[in-house]
């Protein structure tokens, strides 16, 4: 159960990414209602993302595993790290890219 977790917040962080690349390569197709819905969603998936890995984190201290939280404790902060930068530089892109277009409209 608890390697779920890792494989949920892998899943769950591809889709944070996934979902403002989906915005930038459909900006002429997507409507400002999918367009928020997107960008909500990618949020949530990356909260979602950090939040397993917490839950894990705290697992491994539960069951005193002190070697793997000595092991890994570094990589995950530097990985959850570049999963929040991401997806807020993604979003950023994509919310500017619709600015543009309805800038261009009126």
């Amino acid at each position: 159960m608890e390697g779920l977790m890792n494989v949920g917040s892998l899943v769950l962080g591809l889709i944070a990414w996934i979902l403002p690349v989906v915005n930038l390569a459909q900006h002429n197709k997507i409507s400002s209602k999918r367009y928020a819905a997107f960008t909500v969603t990618s949020f949530s998936s990356c909260a979602a993302a950090l939040c397993l890995q917490l839950f894990y984190t705290d697992h491994l201290v539960k069951i005193e595993d002190w070697s793997a939280l000595l092991d890994t404790s570094h990589a995950t902060a530097l990985v959850a790290t570049l999963l929040l930068v991401v997806t807020i530089v993604l979003n950023i892109s994509a919310l500017l890219v619709y600015f543009r277009k309805n800038r261009n409209k009126n």
